[in-house]
């Protein structure tokens, strides 16, 4: 009898402890699967009902809870609906003298759901019903593939994925689009299209940043709506040109150079000044409104921590530590990352990019989604720095930069780089470099404004 006891009471225990051990496995994983999609039929009755505004906010909830699972992290101490959304875009409107939307789009299973809301209108949704997701998936991921491509650098072969992206994401919206003069737009995206090349996509005839500036945000939840006009803004200009682990970057000290001292106002670091230390000191020191890395980034798969800026020798600032500097107080206007790497179409590694800007605690982030050519990064700062001096907003700054390279006024010629007002004389180290237009996508699409677009 107490034999039998005794086995029972074993059994008892393991049945406990795998009971515990599923629970603590579907914490981990469920939060993350729950986070990136309502569920379809509960997504249907909301169609059914015609609830638009019910949509936009659960969407919002849905997206913006993804990106806390992704960080471990509050990220949004509010919370705001279509309407509230729809007056901050006309509140915009009257402080920019710009007409901004905001596009969500959510790639499902068979279909692909836009959703568009306007200064002070409410949301209009569309369907998509040849958009099946595995189908829109793969087009980006080839569409990154063909730009990035080096044996493709001097074709059109990136056209054709471009246009069906075009065709799915962009062209169901364009009537309302042109009837509301939208001229800026906020695109959310779902999961395994937070790594696309929006700039690239292509209506047959022109680039879509030919039409509009373009931003990419998280959820509308999450970012800085706050519209300030720049002031004596100083930049924090950083960097390294050699490394341990990672190729060099020969033209980052003239980068830095062309930045600080004939540019804009501010300082320059680079190579063993370039710490993590000495970041903090500086940002002690003075108020940097921007905040310039020229180094290597990368945005990988897995946990936060796999994700890292390089500073010098071996030091790394991990994505889940980068809080800790309190860039946002005083709050960082804009971060730029010029030497970014990101997993295209990774699910995790997307959210680390597109959730850049919140999890630093800046306003705005400018990076790129894959590593451009060292000069090519070069003649893209050099033009951005220049518009950002005449354009008050970042992501017009930089459709005008995309805009001057795509049209050849950006090229390098016989060791020096040319740009829409400027001559700049490489140094000895960069003369391997060919004469080059720069036009194609590789050297321009990477580039991406994350969070508030002004």
């Amino acid at each position: 009898m107490s034999k039998n006891r005794w086995k029972k009471n074993i059994i008892l225990s393991f049945l406990f402890i795998l009971v515990c051990l599923s629970t603590i496995t579907l914490n981990i994983i469920l939060p993350n699967q729950l986070a990136f999609a309502i569920q379809e039929s509960e997504w249907d009755k909301l169609l059914e009902n015609q609830a638009v505004k019910e949509i936009v906010n659960r969407i919002e909830q849905t997206w913006e809870k993804a990106y806390e699972n992704y960080f471990g992290a509050n990220l949004s101490s509010f919370t705001v609906n279509a309407e509230t959304i729809a007056k901050q875009l006309y509140l915009w409107q009257s402080q920019t003298e710009k007409n901004p939307a905001v596009v969500w789009v959510w790639p499902r299973k068979k279909q692909i759901q836009l959703i568009l809301i306007t200064p002070n209108q409410i949301p209009v949704i569309y369907t998509i019903p040849d958009g099946e997701q595995n189908a829109v998936l793969n087009t980006a991921k080839i569409l990154a593939g063909e730009i990035t491509d080096s044996r493709m650098r001097h074709t059109e072969s990136y056209l054709k994925p471009a246009q069906k992206l075009y065709r799915w994401i962009v062209a169901p919206i364009e009537s309302e689009l042109e009837k509301q003069k939208v001229d800026t737009i906020l695109f959310c995206l779902g999961p395994g299209l937070r790594s696309l090349a929006l700039s690239a996509l292509h209506d047959g005839e022109k680039f879509l940043i030919e039409k509009y500036s373009i931003a990419m945000i998280p959820a509308f939840n999450m970012i800085e709506t706050e519209y300030n006009q720049r002031k004596n803004m100083q930049v924090l200009a950083m960097g390294a040109s050699e490394f341990i682990d990672h190729q060099s970057l020969p033209a980052v000290p003239i980068e830095l150079k062309q930045i600080t001292q004939k540019l804009w106002q501010g300082e320059a670091f680079i190579n063993q000044d370039f710490t993590i230390e000495n970041l903090q000191q500086q940002r002690q020191k003075q108020k940097f409104g921007i905040i310039h890395l020229a180094t290597h980034a990368e945005f990988r798969s897995g946990k936060p921590s796999n994700s890292y800026i390089q500073f010098w020798q071996k030091e790394k600032l991990e994505l889940d530590d980068i809080r800790h500097l309190k860039w946002h107080q005083p709050k960082v206007e804009l971060l730029v990352l010029s030497a970014c790497k990101t997993a295209v179409g990774d699910r995790q590694a997307e959210l680390g990019f597109a959730g850049l800007a919140v999890q630093a605690g800046v306003k705005s982030a400018l990076a790129s989604l894959w590593y451009v050519s060292d000069v090519g990064t070069l003649a893209l700062m050099n033009e951005f720095y220049q518009n950002f001096q005449k354009i008050l907003l970042k992501a017009e700054a930089l459709r005008q930069t995309q805009i001057a390279m795509l049209e050849g006024k950006v090229s390098l010629k016989k060791g020096k780089l040319y740009g829409s007002n400027t001559r700049v004389k490489l140094p000895q180290e960069l003369a391997e470099y060919k004469d080059e237009n720069l036009s194609h996508p590789y050297y321009w699409a990477a580039f991406t404004i994350i969070g508030n677009p002004w």
